[in-house]
């Protein structure tokens, strides 16, 4: 097994390891994810089929493809912990409405159409990091090293 295949095989196991946990806070822990919760485990998903592939096909596109999608799922967990910071506004269609100069009927319908996990609330916590910013801190190290990968592939050839 070369270096390239070792390498991305790691980052790969580390994002298998992420959805785990994922899945456990889901469903041992009882913690329903919210959308952008769920959008943050596609990027991962996609990690690990890339580590599949990568011991069939040591190319260095994988790697490359890899570090893409981790900066996908950083960005999608930075994005979503500064929802729930209140640095900016989340998507409509799973954040608590603004009842300020909002008719009455049309907040009903907000409030009913909205999902029962809202992204803009924190679900769990460690050292004042929800589970979005720990996301993006893991992504960003899982880029890293699909980076490194991608740099070993280019060394070795």
């Amino acid at each position: 097994m070369t270096r390239l295949q070792r390498r991305g095989i790691g980052a790969a196991f580390g994002s298998l390891m992420l959805l785990l946990a994922a899945f456990g806070f889901e469903v041992i822990g009882g913690l329903a994810p919210c959308p952008l919760c769920l959008w943050q485990r596609w990027p991962h998903a996609v990690a690990v089929i890339l580590g599949f592939l990568i011991l069939f096909f040591p190319v260095r596109v994988i790697p490359a493809a890899g570090a893409l999608a981790m900066l996908v799922g950083a960005g999608i967990g930075f994005w979503h912990a500064g929802i729930e910071l209140k640095w900016w506004p989340g998507p409509g269609t799973c954040t608590a409405p603004v009842a300020a100069n909002i008719d009455p009927a049309a907040l009903l319908d907000q409030i009913l159409a909205a999902p029962v996990v809202l992204c803009d609330e924190v679900a769990w916590s460690l050292l004042g990091i929800s589970m979005a910013g720990w996301n993006a801190i893991a992504s960003a190290c899982l880029a890293g090293l699909w980076m490194r990968a991608y740099a070993s592939s280019s060394a070795s050839q």
